[in-house]
């Protein structure tokens, strides 16, 4: 590795290249699961087409390998150049490399024919692609050896490389919600809040939501609020290192109660708030609340 970082724009053009197998498809969606817009095999004619227009809302990940219809080692460090010149984001190659030994053991795996040598030898065809490809890696920003990372190891490595700046590795969407209405599709874990005593019943609390002061000083004065608040927190605090080390980019936590507007909502966004403050990436949706904003649908 030539670098040990490789951010110092708001926006990036990431082009991955190296050898068939070594790993290049883990790294792109590493890069997309990182904000990035992931376009793979694209021809390399069209890619400075991306730059007509406005400006780059989003950073860029490209792979680019032997299969893409105008490779030629020239073709690719001209577009570097290219790029460089039409841009002011920040212009990287990243080249992903292995093991010979390795490269064959993937490869196998794969049981497809190598595309320098589809009616030829494996070996013949991997030889035939680093001679094309000694120059590129020369060229490059930064150079991984993937022989002995395991995908998530791999993940870790791009992930320092091209992150943005406070990045926290996994995101976090807490979730509000209704028992009534089902919970919600897709969390990870969830936490009734149903136990907890219910504003719902008070009539100056009835019309106002978990967001507000008056509802979030009610919740948290019932006696078993603050042991419930403090065990979920530290389980999440020693849950969410572990699903980050899986290689796990996004993590929703459901928070329900009776009708999603008062109990739930209130302890999302105090949950929020200590998860933020203990340094983790964090959104909020309120599902109940977004649907009675919406016309035409009532609330409970």
């Amino acid at each position: 590795m030539t670098k040990e970082r490789l951010r110092t724009n708001p926006h990036q053009i990431v082009i991955v290249t190296g050898p068939s197998g070594a790993g290049r498809s883990t790294a792109i969606n590493a890069l997309e699961d990182l904000g990035f817009e992931a376009i793979d095999n694209l021809p390399l004619s069209l890619i400075p087409r991306l730059l007509d227009g406005p400006p780059l809302e989003r950073s860029i990940a490209l792979g680019v390998d032997v299969r893409n219809r105008d490779f030629t080692t020239k073709a690719l460090i001209k577009l570097v150049d290219t790029l460089q010149k039409r841009t002011d984001a920040e212009v990287s190659l990243l080249y992903l490399n292995a093991r010979e030994d390795v490269l064959i053991r993937r490869y196998s795996e794969t049981r497809r024919p190598h595309p320098m040598a589809p009616n030829e030898s494996l070996q013949e065809g991997m030889r035939r692609e680093r001679e094309l490809l000694v120059a590129i890696q020369s060229r490059s920003d930064a150079v991984v050896d993937t022989s002995d990372l395991s995908p998530h190891e791999l993940r870790d490595e791009v992930t320092k490389l091209f992150a943005s700046p406070g990045y926290s590795g996994l995101s976090v969407l807490l979730n509000s919600f209704s028992y009534k209405r089902g919970v919600p599709h897709g969390v990870d874990m969830v936490f009734d809040c149903r136990f907890l005593r219910n504003p719902h019943w008070e009539p100056e609390l009835r019309g106002l939501t978990g967001t507000d002061k008056k509802v979030e000083d009610y919740v948290t004065a019932d006696d078993r609020f603050h042991p419930f608040f403090e065990k979920i927190i530290d389980l999440s605090v020693l849950l969410l290192p572990a699903f980050h080390d899986e290689g796990k980019s996004y993590l929703t936590i459901g928070l329900g109660c009776t009708g999603g507007q008062h109990r739930s909502v209130a302890v999302a966004e105090m949950m929020g708030k200590a998860l933020a403050n203990k340094g983790w990436q964090v959104s909020i949706r309120h599902r109940e609340m977004e649907r009675r904003a919406k016309p035409g649908v009532g609330g409970t």
